[in-house]
Parts: structure tokens; C-alpha cells; sequence
């Protein structure tokens, strides 16, 4: 396959910003690979154990951006500073979903074997639970008939 050039790639974005049927399934087989390799260079930044692959990266740009509201494309240039700006956007939000609260990112992973343990120390509650206890003692005794 040929190399398409700019001016191709940009007169493709043009008729997809002005609704035209079909640009955008002509568009995404010719950028196809500069997007796989944009999103190959950020997934390089990222950990080794990163669960998000680069196609799947590059998945996730491609169907937010047509979700989207009719973007106006200037040119190739913009087009793939957008689809840069999507990719960065996407592993921010996998990174905030990883560590939310509600999934427990900020919970320290311990093994069962961990959790078994019971600690030698007295927790400071429960001190202070112990001598609430012993002070109402007194009042709440039955008294033998």
C-alpha cells in the first residue's frame, strides 16, 4: 500500500468534519499505523505490568473520538495532536480508576497469612474501650436476692 500523503489524510478529515458518510471508515486504515505507534511511544512511559495494551489504546482514542461532537480538522497535524491529547487523556483516567477509593487503590494489599496475625500490642480503642468497661462495671452488676 502506497504512503498516503498529507494532503490526502487531511482532505479525508475535512469530509469527515462535514458529515460526509464514509471518510471516517477510509480515514482510520490510513492512520491506522501512526496512531499504533503514537500510542506504542506513551505506553513506553508507562509500567511494565500496565494492564492497557497499545492496540487497545489505540482502540479507546479511535471511540472517543467518534464519539465526539463534529470536530473541525484543520489538518493531519491537528488531527494526530488530538488523537495524542486523547491517548494521554485515556491513561489518566485508567490511572485515577485504578487508585479510586472505591477500588480500593489506596488500601494496602496484604496476604491471608498477613491478616492472620494478631498483634502482641493493644490497639489505644481498645484500652480505652477496656476501662469504659470497667467503670460502668459497678452499675450494671445484677445484685443476688
Amino acid at each position: 500500500m502506497a504512503v498516503p500523503l498529507p494532503a490526502d489524510i487531511t482532505q479525508l478529515l475535512r469530509a469527515w468534519s462535514e458529515g460526509e458518510q464514509g471518510a471516517l471508515e477510509k480515514l482510520m486504515p490510513v492512520v491506522y499505523d501512526e496512531l499504533h505507534r503514537l500510542a506504542q511511544r506513551y505506553m513506553a512511559h508507562e509500567r511494565p505490568d500496565h494492564t492497557l495494551q497499545t492496540t487497545a489504546l489505540v482502540n479507546e482514542a479511535y471511540l472517543r473520538l467518534v464519539d465526539s461532537q463534529q470536530a473541525s480538522w484543520q489538518d493531519r497535524a491537528h488531527f494526530f495532536a488530538m488523537c495524542a491529547q486523547l491517548m494521554r487523556r485515556i491513561l489518566v483516567d485508567w490511572a485515577r480508576s485504578r487508585h479510586s477509593v472505591k477500588r480500593g487503590g489506596n488500601v494496602r494489599s496484604m496476604s491471608l497469612d498477613e491478616a492472620l496475625v494478631v498483634s502482641s500490642e493493644r490497639s489505644p480503642d481498645l484500652v480505652a474501650l477496656d476501662h469504659s468497661l470497667k467503670a460502668l462495671a459497678p452499675f450494671t452488676r445484677v445484685r443476688a436476692r
